[in-house]
């Protein structure tokens, strides 16, 4: 029996001229679709995907959601520690300002409201090491969406699901319901609580934003979408620029930008600080989404909180990591080794900062990398190998040849639950926005 993979790609081989002129017409809807981002004044980036979707079986979607139960069990110890051990939580080094915030008594019982935990998975033999964890910054459901609408289309799609029961991921009203059961859990909730879309907006909200606020006034909730910088605080209450008084918010700023950003954000602050609005995410999540994570969960303070097994699950499947210092690079043989090392910023996102030794041309260029942000607030991580995944671009290329991709497994928790998956790969080895990094829409496949 043919893998749901290869069975498209039959079916995809054995009518190419229809497989042309279905991958035109799924790029035109791309391109007319909300798959459209403005990236800076006048400049604005149409998403880039290929013609056969990330297909994955029934098995590897369980075996997925598993991995999601164990590493929600395990951030959600790491984040209670943190909480309750100053020795645990010197090991982090947050700014005084950021630590106020964090220790500020829990409004929810939800630790992790909102996560994306981006794994290289292998679904041949299901092996897999995590890259990263996102919180509240976490995005891309926009993404899966539109691509989905878009390979339906396709006539090998409307082949394919003859043979295949199919199963996609909504990912918006399924985070609206989770929102409001998180909500509820505080004293005192509302029926029907205002809600505000906080981020820092540079060139207008983005469409994924206008699809939450659509599916937050479906429910009868009223919500906005705002720039944090434009909040006001007036008589105990967080008000929007349109005087909407704010119950909840959805945070999508992302904690550096904000502390970044801290002088300009002190009515949004200070509404937190007083406990006049529900934050979700609230700070605490920053314990788990910057990168130095990855370093603690190793050490031997972590591993008294955690049982044997899920030790083990962190031994196998989360990189070796460490803070970049001039001792690591000696001891670990960073220079004379460079294809074994990525170097990031411990709190940074969308790859900025990202440093990859197989991607350097020489190893002069990769010692300037590591030694310039030595003691910069950068981990050494180890590099892992992606898998990948063979795939043509028919859609920029009507006699495109198929070629291999790397590929990264990105997985949506909502509320501790599993609920979804989003699929991107890249031409290089190192999957990210500055190299070639590209989108597909992520599909479970039942034989019926």
């Amino acid at each position: 029996m043919n893998s749901p993979y290869m069975y498209y790609k039959q079916l995809t081989d054995g009518d190419m001229a229809s497989a042309r002129e279905s991958a035109a017409a799924m790029q035109e809807y791309i391109k007319h679709s909300e798959a459209v981002y403005t990236v800076a004044p006048n400049r604005q980036m149409v998403l880039y995907s290929l013609y056969i979707p990330q297909l994955f079986t029934g098995d590897a979607a369980a075996f997925l959601e598993n991995i999601c139960d164990t590493t929600y069990k395990i951030l959600e110890k790491i984040i209670s520690e943190y909480e309750s051990n100053a020795q645990y939580r010197s090991l982090f080094g947050f700014d005084k300002r950021l630590e106020e915030l964090i220790a500020r008594p829990a409004r929810y019982a939800s630790k992790l409201p909102i996560a994306r935990f981006d794994i290289f998975f292998n679904p041949d033999d299901f092996s897999f090491k995590f890259c990263e964890f996102n919180a509240d910054g976490t995005s891309a459901m926009d993404e899966d969406r539109i691509l989905n609408i878009a390979v339906r289309e396709t006539e090998t799609f409307k082949k394919f699901s003859e043979r295949y029961e199919i199963k996609t991921y909504e990912l918006f009203d399924s985070w609206v319901d989770e929102f409001l059961n998180i909500y509820r859990t505080c004293q005192s909730p509302k029926a029907r609580p205002n809600v505000a879309i906080v981020d820092f907006i540079k060139y207008g909200p983005p469409f994924e934003f206008k699809r939450f606020k659509a599916a937050f006034c479906g429910k009868g909730i009223n919500c906005e979408i705002c720039d944090i910088r434009d909040l006001s605080y007036v008589n105990g209450r967080l008000v929007s620029p349109s005087g909407m008084k704010i119950d909840a918010v959805y945070r999508r700023a992302v904690t550096c930008d904000i502390m970044a950003d801290y002088d300009n954000v002190q009515p949004f602050i200070n509404a937190v600080m007083d406990e006049n609005v529900v934050l979700i995410g609230d700070f605490k999540t920053q314990v788990i989404h910057n990168k130095l994570v990855f370093a603690i969960l190793h050490h031997d303070m972590t591993k008294q909180i955690l049982t044997p097994e899920e030790n083990s699950f962190i031994e196998k499947h989360i990189p070796f990591t460490a803070v970049l210092t001039e001792n690591a690079v000696k001891s670990y043989n960073v220079l004379s080794e460079k294809n074994k090392w990525v170097i990031k910023p411990q709190d940074s996102y969308a790859s900025k900062g990202f440093h990859a030794g197989v991607e350097c041309e020489s190893a002069e260029e990769w010692e300037k990398y590591v030694t310039e942000n030595i003691g910069g607030g950068y981990i050494l991580q180890e590099y892992i190998q992606p898998y990948e995944t063979e795939n043509i671009d028919l859609l920029h290329d009507p006699y495109a040849e198929y070629r291999k991709y790397s590929s990264i497994t990105g997985l949506f928790v909502y509320n501790g639950k599993f609920s979804g998956i989003y699929s991107r790969i890249a031409k290089t080895s190192i999957i990210s926005t500055q190299y070639s990094e590209m989108s597909l829409p992520s599909i479970v496949a039942h034989e019926k």
